[in-house]
């Protein structure tokens, strides 16, 4: 039973997936796929529905309440009579026994009634607040998961990508390895290096194919993560674009202020803490209002059909409309300080909701001056690299051509070999680092999709 409900569910995934081995996707269709297929974005989406729904619910105490009923039945019942006795005065009456007279009754109606609060001094409308808070809530609870799985996917992408520049890294280091190595054995044949240099040269070549295996094994660790970030089987096989070139200027970056401005207006976090404080205010509004009355027209219409009989007589009766109206009012008088309580209670959360929310605009604050020194320091670190690549490069070949012709030893290349390979990787890493730095700056300020739900369709 379970294992055949479980593979439905497993058939589902696949079918909503929809990947095509033999395309190449990019970033936005990666995110894309992890939008239709990352079950917490679907959760998130039922949640909104469900505020959605409350929010009705909560504006239905504004209407009337109309209940149809029909009744039709029959009883029979008796009324006691007494046996009078006159004396012995002519106004002394006393009772000296009795009887019963029986009857019997048949009844039947149909009625339409109403009730309707018209006055609550406010008890509804702080309800209604507090359900639209909670659906605002929900909606920027719904895009902060949508930026969260973007952020996932973008980082996973990235890190994917920067794994196989190292793959691409570790096969030029090995090509740079196995002709030194040649270099070295061609030298060795004119007698100008020794048989220990050839071996030296013959060990960096292995390592370099051990580190060039290491780095496809990280490559494909990478892609498991990626497409695990997606939301789909790991056995899927999935087919990712390069990261494309991109020229980064260390002076565009936004300035802190623009950037913790719009930070504080539009995080789904601060948005769901002031939510929260507006619900509480509402709350305390509500716990207030119940120490007023209430007051509630009560009315029915409808049709009563009435016949009797008494003591065995032919019924008797006869069918007409009936109706009433009135107004009730409801005071409260005394609940064992119930009332009092929730204030209480309400007060308290308003005053913890606030200090929640002043606690987290500092924290936001602090975040975006954190992640925006991260994007500087990993910009000015990318310009340093291109500078390092550069000069170990040119470094290398100097030192390969000055080995080929006898004027620099194996040591002056090997070295120069191993700072052409370092300066590669921390390249690669250094580029990632950007990347994943101003996709953490777009998280952080809340510009990473932000899409605007509708609870009351389909995702």
């Amino acid at each position: 039973m379970y294992e055949k409900d479980l593979a439905a569910l497993r058939s589902r995934d696949e079918e909503v997936a929809k990947i095509d081995p033999g395309k190449v996707y990019d970033l936005p269709e990666l995110i894309d796929i992890a939008e239709r297929t990352n079950p917490e974005t679907r959760v998130a989406w039922e949640r909104a529905r469900q505020a959605a729904a409350a929010l009705g619910l909560s504006e239905s105490a504004y209407y009337p309440y109309l209940a149809a009923s029909a009744f039709a039945g029959y009883e029979k019942a008796f009324i006691p009579f007494p046996t009078l006795q006159q004396g012995p005065g002519p106004s002394d009456v006393s009772v000296i026994g009795g009887g019963t007279l029986g009857f019997e009754l048949k009844s039947a109606r149909v009625a339409l009634d109403m009730k309707w609060l018209l006055l609550d001094f406010g008890e509804r409308s702080a309800m209604k607040t507090v359900a639209e808070e909670g659906l605002t809530a929900a909606n920027v609870g719904f895009n902060a998961v949508h930026q969260q799985v973007v952020f996932a996917v973008s980082r996973r992408y990235y890190e994917f990508n920067s794994a196989r520049q190292r793959v691409e890294a570790a096969e030029i280091s090995q090509s740079a390895a196995n002709t030194v190595a040649d270099s070295a054995r061609l030298r060795l044949e004119h007698g100008l290096a020794t048989r220990p240099e050839v071996l030296q040269a013959e060990e960096q070549a292995a390592r370099e194919t051990f580190e060039l295996v290491a780095a496809r094994g990280a490559m494909s660790d990478a892609l498991v993560e990626l497409v695990e970030s997606l939301g789909i089987l790991p056995t899927t096989k999935l087919q990712v674009a390069p990261l494309p070139e991109r020229p980064f200027d260390t002076d565009a970056t936004e300035s802190l202020e623009d950037l913790i401005a719009r930070a504080l207006v539009q995080r789904p976090d601060l948005v769901a803490k002031l939510s929260k404080v507006r619900a509480s205010r509402a709350e305390v509004k509500g716990a207030r209002a119940a120490y007023y009355p209430k007051f509630v027209l009560d009315s029915h219409v409808g049709w009563l059909d009435l016949q009797m009989s008494a003591a065995g007589s032919p019924y008797f009766g006869g069918n007409k409309p009936v109706y009433g109206a009135g107004i009730l009012v409801s005071v409260p008088v005394f609940d064992g300080f119930a009332r009092r309580e929730k204030l209480r209670i309400a007060e308290a959360e308003l005053a913890a909701s606030e200090d929640e929310l002043t606690h987290s605009r500092d924290s936001v604050m602090r975040e975006v001056w954190r992640v925006r020194t991260q994007v500087e320091t990993a910009l000015h670190k990318l310009d340093s690299a291109e500078k390092l690549i550069a000069a170990s490069e040119s470094a290398f070949s100097a030192s390969l051509e000055a080995y080929r012709h006898g004027l620099a030893t194996y040591v002056e290349v090997a070295n120069a070999q191993r700072s052409v390979a370092s300066a590669r990787s921390v390249m690669v890493d250094t580029r990632a680092g950007v990347y994943v730095s101003l996709t953490t700056l777009a998280l952080t300020v809340g510009d990473l999709a932000r899409p605007a739900p509708n609870p009351g369709g389909q995702p």
